[in-house]
């Protein structure tokens, strides 16, 4: 193993962990909301490069190259359709978000309808947190560790020691940064990872052209945008695995949920020291989305003329960084994917810390101890809870490799029966005032149940992005048809708690248009229009 990739890698870790410990050195750490969202003090430079840190995992860095190398660029669309989804959280939830004073997501839920739709749609969260998320975040930055460094050949491992030696490795780290830090600990790591990440890209990519153009960058640029013109294409046909039509059905309803509704992706933006702080937080995530192709997408168009026959497809990007990058930069690129497995880790262990804690313990704890310590007994309880979860995750996420095609799979897909669903009731909370309760627990089960009909009974011949368009229609019609046969006595009236300003920034629609602009042209640069013509 290269001496040069192991000092970068420990270099740049430890640069940004140091500068987490040093900026947070003095940071209350004695309430929920200090710990877990960091005193509501994070600046839109924080919320911007956190939330994208979060959103990228080893497991993007990995599957997307594939799919371009072994496909086209239609899995683009997921990335770049998220921009418009981002830029509408940011105009129509964040500002009922912020106004009610909410630590968590489903909030709302409770304001607007009752604690139940509340503890149902938590209880959802801590599942998919627990079972999907936490596991598969461990398990997928061990494989893309192992890519680049190939602790299994080197140390004479199995493949199954190496990867559960690097699970331990990725769960122990962010473990210290969940446990110890908090939130704003986090968020200041993925500040230095973000700048990371952006100049990683950009070097990759350099060297790539570079060797495939023999030494003239440009040159490779040149091969790159004139051979292999399918590939180039990221407006998918019907008969692709992500057709292009699907951006405007499902994987719209999922973006908005997954950027608006997701606790371990809005908890950052929640944690913003004002609306207008939340609102430039997103907007600079969105920058960041438009330019991660160059680490998701274009190094596997590059494999793909490098390294025409690869078998196993997985290996593209941790063989085109070992191959391309001198030693201290493909160090410095795997400390760069290091640092955005952590992130989504860390991420998801403090949501489930702030789902268990305020969702489920603060209210028992209010119900059954007289205390004037309860405040500190929620936050050990909850580090305690996080303890438990990240030992259960280090131990368990090493097996997923012997679900291939079955289990594993299952889990990535099965997240839509929840998502959209629970967007749904979300959305009629939000254009009504007369919905009750009872059509939100009708919308929720109903929904759920016919789409688990729709994927595992009857073929109904449509994508599943389509069929979730569908039904996310019929049930919003269900639930207005309760309200009108059984209105709230009162229109709701959105609360105010005061606990951040919430002006909005004022220039934003200027820099929404821009960014939705650039989005629009990325897509036609990658279509029939542009470069795969």
């Amino acid at each position: 193993m290269n001496t040069g990739v192991i000092i970068s890698f420990f270099l740049f870790t430890l640069l940004s962990a140091g500068i987490a410990v040093y900026k947070t050195r003095k940071q209350k750490k004695n309430t929920s909301v200090d710990f877990f969202l960091g005193s509501r003090s994070l600046g839109f430079w924080m919320i911007g490069s956190s939330l994208l840190l979060t959103n990228l995992s080893a497991n993007q860095f990995i599957g997307e190259n594939e799919f371009v190398y072994t496909t086209n660029m239609s899995v683009m669309a997921w990335g770049m359709s998220s921009v418009l989804a981002m830029l509408l959280v940011a105009e129509f939830l964040m500002p009922v978000y912020l106004k009610i004073g909410a630590i968590t997501t489903v909030d709302f839920l409770e304001k607007r309808f009752d604690s139940q739709t509340k503890k149902m749609v938590s209880v959802v969260f801590l599942l998919s947190y627990l079972v999907n998320l936490v596991p598969a975040v461990l398990y997928g930055s061990a494989v893309a560790i192992n890519g680049i460094f190939h602790i299994d050949v080197h140390f004479g491992l199995s493949y199954f020691s190496a990867i559960r030696l690097l699970v331990l490795l990725v769960g122990t780290v962010g473990g210290m940064y969940v446990l110890l830090g908090g939130l704003k600990a986090i968020t200041v790591s993925d500040v230095v990872q973000g700048a990371g990440m952006l100049a990683g890209g950009l070097l990759l990519c350099w060297f790539a052209f570079s060797k495939l153009g023999d030494g003239d960058v440009w040159a490779g640029v040149y091969k790159t945008a004139t051979e292999n013109k399918s590939h180039l294409n990221a407006i998918g046909g019907p008969h692709d695995p992500l057709p292009f039509s699907t951006l405007f059905t499902g994987m719209l309803l999922i973006n908005i949920y997954y950027w608006g509704m997701e606790q371990y992706i809005v908890q950052q933006a929640l944690a913003s020291k004002s609306l207008a702080d939340s609102q430039k937080g997103i907007s600079l995530a969105c920058v960041g989305k438009l330019i991660s192709p160059l680490l998701l997408n274009i190094p596997g168009l590059i494999a793909l003329q490098l390294y025409p026959g690869i078998k196993n497809t997985a290996t593209v990007f941790p063989a085109l960084v070992g191959d391309v990058l001198p030693p201290l930069l493909a160090g410095f690129i795997a400390a760069v994917i290091f640092g955005a497995a952590l992130s989504t880790f860390n991420a998801g262990m403090n949501s489930l810390g702030t789902l268990f804690v305020m969702n489920f313990y603060m209210p028992w704890s209010k119900r059954n101890i007289v205390s004037d310590d309860i405040e500190l007994r929620a936050l050990r309880t909850g580090k305690k809870f996080q303890f438990l979860v990240i030992v259960l995750a280090i131990c368990c996420s090493p097996y997923i490799m012997f679900f291939k095609g079955g289990f594993y799979d299952f889990l990535q897909r099965a997240t839509s029966f929840f998502s959209v669903p629970v967007f749904t009731v979300m959305a009629v909370g939000l254009i009504t005032k007369r919905v009750p309760a009872i059509a939100a627990k009708i919308g929720l089960f109903f929904f759920t149940g016919v789409y688990f009909l729709t994927q595992f009974v009857f073929d109904t011949g449509m994508h599943y992005l389509h069929v979730l368009a569908v039904l996310f229609v019929i049930t919003m019609v269900l639930m207005m048809a309760i309200g009108k046969l059984k209105p709230l006595a009162a229109p709701f009236v959105l609360p105010s708690a005061g606990a951040v300003d919430i002006q909005p920034w004022k220039q934003r629609h200027w820099y929404f248009g821009i960014l939705i602009i650039l989005m629009i042209l990325v897509f036609v640069l990658f279509s029939p229009l542009g470069l795969a013509s």
